[in-house]
């Protein structure tokens, strides 16, 4: 299930803040790499340029993976928070089916019966009303998931309160991500499966924007009086926390760099 949003400014893409290492670094890795046999079978050694390739792709992937779910000077200046330490679920509650989570690799992996796991955490006493937030997302083939913000803590059930946006790149749900489910939603997908990407959500007042990456796919003002379908009649901006969807044992969907700025 999923919910659709409004408009704001553009997302900006974060900045990778990994630090370059020295050639002498690349250049003893790449000796190492052209010292060790091949452990696939009795071939010969890497030769200087794939190993020095393999040694960059190494420190690549380590610089990477020390950036994730971290905040750079600038952004804690600006007024960023982050929400996920990387490795627990702490300052989170799942509903339901609280196996449908778990954290691997630093990010929360989403699979398993419905579920919500809701921010309850010390940011803002985790009652946000206008804010930015910024979540990296990765989804699978026909998964279903969704981000809600101004919603509340609930025992089980699909959450009354708030709106949802909808993340879902190939599952039946026409729906895509990025819109506000049932709302304003949207119909393209911009960032197919496999494919990790920025989520961003902007509200200030009865204004909410969203954008997948760069690109704006919810641009939505509160109307008063608000009419709103059957079941939807709790879908309204007032102030409350978020929560990630767990839709169902077949979706899995990742989250990571899941950050936070409090507007005025």
């Amino acid at each position: 299930m999923n919910q659709p949003l409004a408009q704001s400014r553009p997302a900006e893409r974060r900045h990778a803040r990994s630090v370059p290492r020295g050639d002498g670094d690349a250049r003893r890795i790449e000796r190492r790499a052209h010292r060790q046999p091949s452990r696939l079978g009795s071939g010969p050694a890497l030769g200087p340029k794939a190993a020095l390739a393999v040694a960059v792709l190494a420190l690549s992937i380590t610089s990477h993976a020390a950036d994730m779910n971290t905040l750079s000077p600038e952004e804690i200046a600006a007024g960023w928070q982050l929400l996920f330490d990387g490795k627990t679920l702490d300052g989170w509650r799942a509903s339901d089916a609280p196996g449908s989570f778990s954290v691997k690799d630093g990010a929360i992996v989403v699979r398993g019966p419905r579920s919500h796991l809701f921010y309850v955490g010390l940011v803002q006493q985790h009652d946000f009303k206008n804010f930015e937030l910024r979540v990296d997302v990765q989804t699978f083939p026909k998964a279903n998931s969704g981000v809600y913000f101004h919603t509340k803590w609930q025992e089980v059930g699909w959450p009354d309160l708030g709106y949802e946006v909808q993340v879902n790149n190939s599952h039946s749900d026409p729906s895509r991500t990025g819109g506000l489910w049932g709302v304003q939603d949207f119909p393209r997908v911009i960032a197919p499966d496999g494919q990790w990407f920025t989520l961003t959500v902007h509200v200030e007042g009865k204004h909410v924007t969203t954008f997948v990456g760069t690109e704006k796919t919810a641009d939505y003002t509160e109307e008063s009086p608000l009419v709103r379908r059957k079941e939807l009649e709790h879908r309204f901006l007032a102030s409350g926390t978020f929560a990630l969807q767990g839709h169902d044992p077949e979706s899995e969907v990742h989250f990571r760099n899941i950050r936070v700025k409090v507007l005025p």
